[in-house]
């Protein structure tokens, strides 16, 4: 296998078709509209242009029922199988900018900026910015919005904890309107105690060194100049004065804190088949909360379940190996993963071609004890040939 094929066994399979997602726009949706906001970047100027948006009524208390307009863009064949991705904090949909041409030919794949983030609404004056809201939002997009009946779900960051919400309460419900078929975990605080938190996510929470830090924030000039990238991310932060609504959106810690252990305990349950991926190199979340939910809650489930490691991808794994990660999710949904006495010679048949930046597969941890048939006697004595 060559380089592209390490993780891309999938590609010459023939597409699925169109029994996994029945996918009908079927909510009150518009273009993106016409701004007086300057944009310095082409590629934050197009993404916006090509989007759409949605209402949604917040369903937290302290927030009165408050509306907000949602961004959202969808990508390929609605008659392809579907894929839902939920970004992470403080970024956006753009950052899956570079993985979804990986995905776009064979998927239908439908990506929103929660509240608070890239070109969505960011109100501030004490707004509430709930996973559990964001992930009661999820369940509208997917019914309202997009229209699916099937779907995988692939998150990332302060989107693993809307997707744990998420999955929650798609479990507890007798009477499902649509099926979760697949659910990818990439890279996040989803293990607070184990995570390498900055100083900034600490000031964040506090009542004082919050606003002081947000005023110094704002304070910088806005980056017009650098890379296509950094210029971008730079006018996707600005629109609606995200840098402002950093202050409560950052808040999330706290209500991830107080759920972390219902919502692990609830993967550890889930019936729908789980990829953890991970990028080694993330020093604020480290590989030990990867390692820690794959051996304590993902490991030992009956159902399919598999551990991927990105060597060379940092936190943003999606930017940083976007072919990679597109990879895996195509070999987990078009391959699939192998049964445990399987295992061994999947790794050996992955390592022929492994470069500098293919995914490791980590493989389930069932310890037997080994023995060696036909093989001379052992004694503290040495050896009987």
């Amino acid at each position: 296998m060559d380089r592209r094929s390490f993780l891309k066994l999938a590609a010459a399979s023939p597409a699925l078709v169109s029994p996994y997602a029945s996918a009908t726009v079927i909510g009150a949706q518009s273009r993106a509209p016409q701004t007086s906001f300057t944009f310095y970047s082409p590629l934050a100027e197009e993404w916006y242009r090509s989007g759409e948006y949605f209402e949604w009524a917040s369903t937290t208390s302290n927030n009165e029922g408050r509306r907000v307009n949602v961004f959202y863009r969808t990508f390929g064949n609605r008659a392809n199988p579907a894929l839902v991705i939920l970004h992470g904090y403080p970024t956006s949909s753009f950052d899956f900018r570079e993985m979804i041409p990986f995905l776009e030919e064979d998927y239908f794949v439908a990506i929103l900026d929660f509240p608070g983030f890239g070109f969505s609404d960011k109100p501030q004056n004490g707004y509430s910015y709930m996973l559990e809201d964001d992930a009661k939002l999820v369940d509208h997009f997917v019914q309202e919005v997009v229209g699916l009946s099937r779907f995988h779900l692939l998150t990332h960051d302060r989107g693993g904890s809307v997707g744990f919400a998420f999955l929650g309460n798609y479990l507890a419900r007798e009477e499902k309107a649509y099926e979760i078929t697949y659910h990818f975990i990439s890279n996040g605080g989803l293990f607070l105690p184990l995570a390498n938190l900055s100083q900034g996510q600490y000031d964040t929470q506090h009542a004082v060194r919050g606003p002081e830090l947000t005023r110094q924030l704002q304070a910088r000039p806005r980056v017009t100049e650098g890379t296509p990238q950094e210029v971008a991310y730079a006018d996707i932060h600005a629109f609606n004065d995200g840098i402002g609504a950093r202050l409560y959106v950052g808040k999330y810690l706290l209500e991830r804190a107080a759920n972390e252990y219902r919502w692990l305990d609830t993967l550890r349950e889930s019936p729908v088949p789980t990829a953890l991926i991970w990028g080694l190199q993330d020093t604020v979340n480290p590989p030990r909360i990867g390692n820690h939910i794959w051996y304590t809650y993902l490991d030992k489930r009956a159902v399919e379940s598999s551990y991927w490691l990105l060597p060379t991808a940092n936190h943003y794994l999606q930017r940083d190996e976007p072919e990679e990660m597109a990879g895996i999710v195509r070999t987990c949904l078009e391959v699939g993963i192998p049964a445990p006495e399987d295992e061994n010679a999947f790794m050996r048949e992955l390592a022929r071609s492994r470069t500098a930046t293919s995914p490791v597969y980590m493989g389930r941890s069932i310890i037997e004890n080994i023995s060696f048939p036909g093989a001379v006697a052992y004694s503290p004595d040495g050896y009987s040939f």
